[in-house]
């Protein structure tokens, strides 16, 4: 039971981080602002002393490599899903669970 409930909570926690990292740089949420143009990035560059750092969190180019994460996470997710039984009876051999 607690090799499902771990598959299980794998799953949903990489198709969450997936959904984020895969969504956020690109959309406008709420009063945190713009992907690039954030107060807590603004305030995080002004305290290191590093202006440049906005710019750079702000190009096309990170965007797209954290949406990539988010797709990575989301196709880790899909294949977990996809090998759910093998996954758990594998947890449950390395803990030294009989199987049933």
């Amino acid at each position: 039971m607690v090799s499902r409930l771990t598959v299980i909570f794998f799953i949903v926690l990489c198709l969450l981080a997936g959904f984020v990292l895969t969504i956020f740089p690109w959309i406008s949420v709420g009063k945190v602002g713009d992907w690039g143009n954030n107060q807590l990035l603004i305030m995080f560059s002004q305290l290191i002393n590093m202006p440049s750092l906005q710019s750079f969190v702000a190009s096309g180019w990170v965007r797209g490599a954290v949406t990539g994460l988010g797709i990575l996470n989301l196709c880790l997710a899909f294949w977990e899903i996809a090998n759910f039984k093998s996954n758990v009876d594998a947890l449950e051999e390395k803990a030294g669970i009989p199987s049933k």
